[in-house]
């Protein structure tokens, strides 16, 4: 399959794909940037997920069953010393959730609950009460509820079992509610600061004069990141100023073309107005087989010989087919897919291709590996 027919389809398996816009097109200043003050927290707890139907953690998780035997003395039950609360229905969980910037106290949020044991399944679980914690260690939510899964998992007597998504994963839409406030300095500093998501300092200077040619000298910054601009001291006026900013035009600043290479499942992306040098390039492969077998060697009826196996040991030697290629100075991306093309190359005959480029300077841009 070309290449060129695997950008559009996105096929799930490895591919080459093609990314970018003009380096000149204006965005809206709300996908530029982030505004200090106003952020997501994340929160994390730690509970037990009970009702299922034998799908939990099994004896081996002991703090599975210390987490019972410490919830069951908070409700007046005791067990006798040394014993375990051994129970399949119940699995250790792990809760996580994203505080919204600007929550109150009393409003919902959704929360993702994962298995911490070896348990197979959540489905048909409820979550009990669970404290959310941010990174001070103060709770700031409360969750509970009855666990959605998208996933199955089935097993039959004989061992053999069947799984479909992630069955030991789910989420509790609007399952936490807030319990306490994170404050928030937006409305307190005479400034608004705007950090840029990709620090850029033509951006960061387009940003300063589109803001103050529209609202005045009131932009300033001094690096490529942030930018802090004056804003009225009245909350709700400066609530509408700071919407009035988010929706203005900004001319984005040319950024160096990169290509990125996933290690894991071999997709490779090349940005638009990647370029390369004269450069001449060759690239064949290597591929030993050696395949073992056995044979067995039996005497005759009368014979004192006794039976043996010898090994047998085929081994083949396919150098491949390199071939040598040009791309001239200043080529574009469409030249570069156009020659891959030909070859009939792999994502990771592509990668090692333009490693090679990059470490001879062929390459106009970044390479980056994740």
């Amino acid at each position: 399959m070309k290449l060129r027919w695997i950008l559009p389809a996105l096929c799930a398996s490895a591919a080459l794909l093609t990314v970018g816009q003009p380096a000149s097109a204006a965005q809206t200043l709300r996908n530029l940037v982030s505004i200090e003050g106003v952020r997501e927290n994340p929160l994390v707890g730690y509970g037990l997920v009970v009702g299922l139907n034998g799908s939990g953690d099994s004896t081996q998780v002991k703090f599975a069953s210390q987490s019972v035997v410490n919830m069951l003395k908070q409700f007046g039950v005791k067990m006798p010393d040394g014993s375990d609360a051994k129970s399949k229905n119940v699995a250790t969980v792990m809760v996580s959730a994203v505080f919204p910037p600007g929550y109150r106290r009393g409003q919902p949020i959704d929360i993702t609950v994962s298995s911490l044991g070896d348990a197979k399944s959540l489905r048909g679980g409820a979550l009990l009460l669970t404290p959310l914690r941010a990174a001070d260690n103060e709770v700031y939510a409360l969750a509970q509820g009855n666990v959605v899964v998208g996933g199955l998992n089935a097993a039959g007597k004989s061992g053999s079992s069947v799984t479909v998504n992630t069955p030991t994963s789910g989420r509790i839409p609007n399952g936490a509610v807030i319990e306490r406030e994170i404050a928030t300095d937006f409305s307190s500093k005479p400034t608004v600061r705007l950090s840029l998501r990709h620090p850029h300092f033509q951006t960061a200077t387009n940003i300063v004069e589109a803001i103050n040619r529209r609202f005045g000298q009131i932009a300033s910054t001094s690096d490529a990141t942030s930018i802090d601009v004056i804003a009225p001291e009245n909350p709700t006026q400066r609530v509408a100023f700071v919407a009035k900013l988010e929706g203005l035009p900004i001319d984005v600043g040319n950024e160096n073309p990169k290509v990125v290479f996933n290690s894991r499942t071999g997709t490779v992306v090349i940005a638009d107005g990647l370029r390369v040098r004269a450069a001449a390039v060759t690239h064949g492969s290597l591929k030993v087989v050696i395949s073992e077998s056995s044979k067995v060697s039996q005497p005759n009826a009368f014979a004192q010989g006794q039976t043996t196996v010898t090994p047998q040991s085929n081994v083949s030697v396919d150098q491949g087919s390199g071939q040598m290629f040009k791309w001239p100075a200043g080529a574009k991306l469409q030249s570069i897919i156009d020659v891959v093309n030909s070859l009939g190359a792999s994502p990771d005959d592509i990668m090692a291709i333009l490693q090679a480029l990059d470490q001879a300077g062929a390459i106009e841009g970044e390479l980056v590996v994740i």
